[in-house]
């Protein structure tokens, strides 16, 4: 069983820390993994950089992954508050930093409207973007939905304009259901396949990764769906720069050969927040993140700053 706090509405959220001890920490980072993920999928920072900038690293299961319970409410707004409170229930100070990779990268859109206060900085790794926000032009949308595989462009829409029909669209045997969730290996690159086959090569024992639905596939990954394609309460593209003085950054990075989330849109975003901090990676996938030195280099990006 693995550590839980208790949130004020009954839920536990499960957690996992690492780098220096808290009470040590120059800086303390929470990690929100992706989707079909768990607490284990935690940012790979190298035990030097965690300990030559004192860095302390908390990853929780979200709502319905892992051992976190679910949210029957759960919205582009919940998660943020469930952070909030994780961070207060730990003790981690007014400030903190966010990381969010993919899915969780998209969930850092909602910390940054709904908690930014409580931000020191924040980056967005390979985030998913939601098709239907407004700020993205209508051509520009077809343009990165038709990218899609077939069966992950009904998918989403399903997941958009019938929610209540998603648990069945994913789960039915007639037509094919989200590339995503059968985890097809057409939707890597060649860098990702590399990435891969490192880290399967550099592995002595594959470390522990927990069961991601274990609280049911609808609570978990179907629930992901609906909310991250859903209709928002807000379009990021027209938040405002929660440093308007510099005393933080916030970035976002792209791999240019990434096939789950389309760069292009991460591009927009960029030109449509000036403020954000955008690094694309040529010839990266959605995995770059998991390379060499690559979480060391986004680390430091973050919480150094123009000083790294």
């Amino acid at each position: 069983m693995a550590p839980r706090i208790k949130l004020k509405d009954g839920r536990h959220l499960a957690y996992l820390e690492s780098g220096v001890p808290k009470e040590k920490a120059n800086y303390k980072i929470i990690f929100v993994h992706g989707f079909g993920s768990t607490r284990h999928s935690v940012l790979p920072v190298s035990s030097e950089v965690f300990e030559e900038l004192g860095i302390y690293l908390l990853s929780f299961d979200r709502a319905g992954y892992g051992e976190s319970d679910p949210d029957p409410k759960k919205t582009e707004k919940s998660t943020a508050l469930d952070i909030e409170e994780l961070a207060d229930q730990l003790e981690l100070g007014s400030k903190f930093y966010v990381i969010g990779l993919s899915m969780g990268g998209e969930t850092i859109w909602g910390v940054l409207k709904y908690i930014p206060h409580r931000l020191a900085g924040a980056a967005l790794v390979s985030p998913v973007a939601n098709y239907w926000w407004s700020g993205f032009p209508a051509k520009l949308s077809k343009e990165a939905y038709n990218q899609q595989p077939v069966p992950d462009q009904w998918a989403l829409r399903v997941a958009h304009y019938a929610p209540w029909l998603t648990y069945w669209w994913n789960t039915q045997k007639w037509f094919p259901s989200s590339s995503v969730i059968a985890q097809r290996p057409e939707l890597l690159c060649a860098a990702d396949l590399k990435v891969l086959s490192k880290l399967a090569s550099d592995a002595q024992s594959p470390p522990p990764m927990g069961d991601p639905v274990q609280q049911g596939m609808f609570d978990s990954l179907h629930r992901d769906m609906i909310v991250g394609f859903g209709t928002w309460e807000f379009d990021p593209m027209e938040l405002d720069n929660p440093f308007p003085n510099g005393e933080g950054s916030v970035h976002l990075w792209h791999g240019t050969d990434d096939r789950i989330v389309p760069v292009i849109l991460s591009r927009h975003v960029s030109h449509k927040l000036p403020w954000i901090r955008y690094h694309e990676l040529q010839d990266a996938g959605h995995l770059f993140i998991m390379a060499d030195g690559m979480a060391d280099t986004i680390v430091k990006a973050l919480v150094l700053g123009d000083h790294q």
